[in-house]
């Protein structure tokens, strides 16, 4: 394949890496498998241009794109839009998809394995067209989103404590609010405190990302209005695996799903794929089933991920 490799050099593990040695060594890995690979570090601001033209250019047959989350699902939407093999370095806090895809989380590691890798379709969704890999939400999480970006951080560690403040700060100031959608048929008009829509169900791990991204469905998950005892069981079930389980939470599926918020609120916001972004009153949610392609694991049962190697 003739790959072009896009890494944010201001993207967690990255900022601590040398970028030149870890290029090399990308280039080295991609060639002695058989591949031409063009290799590009480039600072946050300028990734997306580049994965662009990148996109434009004749002869690629792939983008390798390595960041964090933010990163990998803006390289998503690229080489979905222009039919491109996406590859993915995960460097970021969560690393959701790629813990979909089965690929490690060490970023040494991962370069044999997509070396190596076969190309697999996968599924990608879209909100009002604008497309994720992990999740659309709104309420809860957005607030604490919301919390987060209003604090300062600048490590991993300061991250996971401007999450915790956030989350506690969520907790003892739930969202109430109202929301009609349309699931297929299965209709409703709900008070509730938190919307999730996920490219495919979550699986039972806590960080909650799914197990396999070729089911061709949304997963849909709304909860009851909540006190603060109620998000901290909900948090609680979240932990042992158990979101479904929850007495405030009703959980479906739908190839399309369409949500209207009947109460005009002032600077609502939802979260896509851990973007912060402000929430029209009628929101389009549908799967984009095997649209994506992206390098997989040859033998995803021998991968070990392991705990990843940094923010």
């Amino acid at each position: 394949m003739n790959l072009f490799a896009v890494f944010n050099r201001d993207g967690g593990t990255f900022r601590t890496t040398d970028m030149d040695a870890y290029c090399a060594h990308a280039v080295k890995t991609f060639k002695q498998a058989g591949h031409d690979i063009d290799c590009h570090v480039v600072a946050g601001d300028d990734v997306v241009t580049t994965m662009q033209k990148a996109a434009q250019s004749d002869g690629i047959d792939g983008l390798i794109a390595g960041g964090g989350d933010g990163t990998i699902s803006a390289a998503a939407d690229i080489a979905w839009r222009s039919g491109l093999a996406l590859g993915i370095v995960p460097a970021g806090t969560m690393n959701l998809f790629a813990r979909s895809l089965k690929l490690p989380l060490d970023i040494w590691q991962v370069l044999d394995v997509l070396a190596d890798a076969k190309v697999q379709n996968v599924d990608i969704a879209s909100a009002n067209g604008k497309s994720f890999v992990h999740q659309f939400s709104a309420g809860l999480h957005a607030r604490m989103v919301r919390y987060r970006n209003s604090m300062t951080y600048g490590s991993r560690l300061g991250k996971i404590r401007a999450s915790t403040r956030a989350a506690f700060g969520v907790m003892l100031n739930p969202p109430e609010f109202e929301v009609e959608f349309n699931a297929e048929g299965k209709v409703g008009h709900r008070k509730v405190s938190a919307i999730s829509v996920s490219n495919n169900e979550f699986g039972s791990d806590p960080l909650m990302f799914a197990d396999s991204l070729t089911g061709g469905h949304l997963g849909f998950y709304i909860a009851d209005p909540l006190k603060p005892a109620g998000v901290a069981q909900l948090a609680l079930d979240i932990l042992r695996g158990r979101l479904k389980e929850n007495a405030a939470v009703t959980a479906m599926t739908a190839t399309e799903l369409e949500l209207h918020f009947p109460r005009e609120r002032h600077d609502v916001r939802c979260v896509i794929d851990g973007e912060l972004l402000p929430m029209d009153r009628d929101v389009k949610l549908k799967i984009h089933a095997g649209e994506l392609k992206v390098l997989v694991p040859r033998d995803s049962g021998q991968v070990e991920q392991g705990v990843g190697s940094g923010i």
